[in-house]
C-alpha cells in the first residue's frame, strides 16, 4: 500500500482483526457486483470506501429518475446514463485508489464464467430470478462464495452461499427453479428507501468478511429484516440433498 492508502484506510488498520495485513488483502481483492441498483449502490460504495482494490460492476440498465429515491450511487445528472458507468464515475470521486470495471451488458451463464472466475467474491444485487439462478449455477461450478440479498416493500433478506464448503446450501436449495421469472420487482411493487441501504450494507459487510477470512459468515443462515417492526430474524438453512445444482450425483 502507498502512503495515501495507509492514511485513507487507517481506521481499518487500527482494528486488530484487520490490521495492515488484512487491509492489504482487501486492496489486492476483486469483487464482482451484479447489479448497480438499490442494493448494488451501497454494496459498491462501501466496498470501494473500505478499500477492495478491484470492483467489476455489471448492469445493462440506464439510470431513471424513479431510481434516485434509493439508488444512492447515482445522481440526477446521471439520469439516462448506464448504471455501471455511473457507478464507476461516482466511485472514482469517492476513492480513486479503486479500479472499477463497468460492464454495460446483460449477463448469462456463458458470460458469467469468466467474470466469476476472475473474482474472489460474487455479490448478487439483482431482482431478476433468471440472473440469480445463472449466477448461482456458475458460483457452484467454480466454488466461489456468493453473497445474496433481496429487498421489496419493507422487507429484505441476506445470506451467503459459500461453495468452498461442502455443507453449504446454494440459492437453488433456498428457492428451487420452477420455471419463469415472476419475482417481485421494485418498479412494480415499491420499496422503502432505507431498506435497500440496510440490506446492501449488510451484503458489503459479509463480502469484506469473506475477503478477510474474518468471523462467521451468514452461510447456512438467512437473515430477514422487517423495517415496519424493525425486527431482524434468522432462519437456519440446510443443503438440499436433492438439489440438482449443488448436489449432483457423482458420475
Amino acid at each position: 500500500m502507498n502512503d495515501n492508502q495507509l492514511l485513507r484506510y487507517s481506521r481499518h488498520i487500527l482494528l486488530p482483526q484487520i490490521s495492515y495485513e488484512g487491509q492489504e488483502q482487501l486492496v489486492n481483492s476483486h469483487a464482482l457486483v451484479i447489479g448497480a441498483g438499490g442494493l448494488g449502490s451501497p454494496v459498491a460504495l462501501y466496498l470501494a470506501a473500505g478499500g477492495v482494490g478491484t470492483l467489476t460492476i455489471c448492469d445493462f440498465d440506464e439510470v431513471d429518475l424513479t431510481n434516485l429515491q434509493r439508488q444512492i450511487i447515482h445522481t440526477t445528472a446521471a439520469v439516462g446514463r448506464n448504471k455501471a458507468v455511473s457507478a464507476a464515475e461516482t466511485i472514482a470521486t469517492l476513492n480513486p485508489e479503486v479500479t472499477v470495471n463497468p460492464l454495460q451488458q446483460r449477463v448469462d451463464e456463458a458470460s458469467l464464467r469468466g467474470l466469476v472466475q476472475a473474482a474472489d467474491v460474487v455479490v448478487d444485487c439483482t431482482d431478476n430470478f433468471t440472473v440469480r439462478y445463472a449466477v448461482n449455477q456458475v458460483c457452484v461450478e467454480l466454488r466461489k462464495p456468493l453473497v445474496s440479498g433481496a429487498a421489496i416493500g419493507f422487507e429484505g433478506q441476506v445470506t451467503v452461499f459459500d461453495m468452498r464448503h461442502d455443507d453449504s446450501p446454494c440459492y437453488h436449495c433456498l428457492f428451487p427453479d420452477l420455471g419463469g421469472d415472476e419475482g417481485l420487482r421494485c418498479a412494480e411493487n415499491g420499496v422503502f428507501a432505507p431498506l435497500v441501504g440496510m440490506i446492501g450494507t449488510t451484503q458489503a459487510a459479509e463480502t469484506m468478511k469473506l475477503l478477510l477470512g474474518l468471523g462467521k459468515s451468514l452461510q447456512g443462515r438467512l437473515l430477514l429484516l422487517d423495517t415496519i417492526s424493525m425486527e431482524w430474524r434468522t432462519l437456519k438453512l440446510s443443503k438440499d440433498e436433492a438439489c440438482p445444482v449443488c448436489n449432483k450425483p457423482s458420475i
